[in-house]
């Protein structure tokens, strides 16, 4: 059964119908960059929860960029790497950071106007369209971790269940609707999957922060 989801608003609003049992006073929603953002700005507001992005960016094969080495997230411990990939340290070191300041500099503009919330001592609520590998949504745990994060709940919509158990050891709590044996990519359970444009994403944090939120 194909096209589970309209769009991403629509996993969105039947993110947050799931997420409504679990214990997320005071909590910050943080989409993943960009594809989550939409997905997380609906859970934020159906728990009226302030919403935050995270530039995640997938650490690819310098011989072939499809295959993903893992993922880095901003910051100096957002790394995630699950295969060496036949390269040699220092050269696996080197795609590591090129692909650390791709994110670092995506997070600095979707931040310009709108600054990150401190998520020190508070609930995260990670948040992204679905888990294939789940290689971005651990780097995305790490760095939570690293940020001081008091607990940190995974949220997607629509996942393979392979990368959900990579995840449970991860984080404190996962939620997910839709478990797949049988996942494929994380385009094919949605009717429409367009891209997410920078301004998209910029729009939905300064509709869902207030100065209440962001101090």
């Amino acid at each position: 059964m194909l096209g589970l989801f309209d769009d991403r608003v629509d996993a969105g609003r039947h993110l947050g119908t799931a997420l409504e049992g679990s214990r997320l006073e005071g909590a910050a929603v943080v989409g993943l960059a960009r594809g989550g953002v939409p997905v997380g700005a609906e859970v934020a507001r159906r728990l009226s929860l302030p919403l935050d992005v995270l530039a995640v960016r997938k650490v690819g094969h310098p011989w072939q960029p499809e295959y993903a080495l893992g993922a880095v997230a901003p910051g100096p411990n957002g790394v995630y790497v699950r295969s060496h990939g036949g390269l040699a340290d220092a050269e696996l070191a080197l795609i590591v950071e090129r692909a650390k300041a791709e994110a670092n500099r995506l997070d600095a503009m979707l931040h310009e106007r709108v600054p990150p919330l401190d998520v020190a001592a508070r609930t995260v609520v990670l948040v992204d369209d679905g888990l294939a590998t789940g290689a971005t949504m651990v780097a995305a745990v790490r760095w939570a971790r690293g940020a001081r994060a008091a607990r940190v709940v995974v949220a997607v919509p629509v996942a393979a269940a392979q990368s959900l158990e990579l995840l449970r050891r991860e984080s404190d709590e996962v939620v997910c609707p839709h478990e797949l044996r049988d996942f494929g990519a994380v385009g094919l359970w949605y009717a429409n999957f367009d891209q997410v444009a920078d301004a998209e994403v910029v729009a939905l944090l300064e509709e869902l922060r207030s100065p209440a939120a962001a101090a």
